[in-house]
């Protein structure tokens, strides 16, 4: 099986590097016209699908589709199944992160044999980076990724995540740990590593061996053109990921790929 960053920068370099979001929160069900339930969840998504056909990868936000608890999982695998049926790489934005059987069960869940397995998977490690190693083997095992959080842009972050230890922030050390993992893997590392794209002095991710997503670019302030360089990323390095910029102009399918097609050549001098 070809590995998670093998085939990232090969639909990325086909695609192009950007990673549109489904973010079905109530507020867009309702301003799109549609139920806040399940039956406008799947709409909702099937909309999406349809719109981002043509992308490398998209991001769908697991919370918004916990909330409707069973019916919003079968809506979930329904859109993951679309997205992959149209050869589009899904990344679960899960953020999983515990330790021993627990994190075990997490990753049979998102990098096993279950429904719910995606391409990738983002995973937080503030229990420890080592907590996450049954997640690194299963995903190392079925060729998927994980997107370790290392520096995000919300406020509340920046207390843990700059916090030094040795000389390094935290968020350096997280880098570090997920680089190392990527060091004894052939070509592109599968272990990526998430920074926000309005993180003052982000960490340093030249040597990460792997992919970087930037989410916050659009709507939460983060501009395509300040992405260049973050974190002394190397060319073809960065996946950003916008949601809310491009999803506001639905629910028309057309005016969606176009929004997601304009913001996917606006950073596609990143490639």
């Amino acid at each position: 099986m070809r590995s998670f960053g093998r085939r990232l920068a090969e639909a990325v370099s086909e695609r192009g590097p950007l990673c549109p979001g489904i973010d079905p929160h109530p507020e867009l069900l309702t301003s799109w016209g549609l139920p806040v339930g399940a039956d406008g969840l799947r709409r909702f998504c099937d909309i999406c699908v349809s719109a981002f056909a043509g992308l490398a990868i998209v991001k769908p936000q697991v919370a918004f589709f916990e909330a409707y608890g069973a019916a919003g999982y079968a809506v979930l695998e329904h859109t993951m199944a679309a997205l992959r049926s149209e050869g589009v790489l899904v990344l679960a934005d899960a953020k999983r992160g515990d330790i021993g059987s627990t994190m075990a069960a997490y990753a049979r869940a998102w990098a096993g044999e279950s429904p719910l397995a995606a391409d990738a998977v983002t995973a937080s490690p503030y229990l420890g980076f080592g907590a996450l190693q049954p997640l690194l083997d299963a995903a190392a095992r079925h060729g998927s990724g994980v997107f370790v959080l290392a520096a995000t842009s919300n406020p509340e972050g920046a207390g843990v995540q700059r916090a030094r230890i040795e000389g390094r922030t935290v968020a350096q050390s997280v880098v570090d740990a997920a680089a190392a993992v990527n060091r004894v893997a052939e070509g592109p590392g599968s272990v990526g590593v998430v920074v926000g794209a309005t993180v003052t002095a982000p960490p340093d991710v030249s040597a990460l061996g792997g992919p970087v997503l930037v989410p916050g670019v659009g709507a939460q302030g983060g501009r395509p053109e300040a992405l260049a360089g973050l974190g002394r990323a190397r060319p073809g390095q960065l996946l950003p990921t916008v949601s809310r910029e491009v999803l506001r102009v639905g629910p028309d399918v057309a005016a969606l790929r176009d929004a997601a097609e304009r913001m996917r050549d606006a950073v596609a001098y990143l490639a």
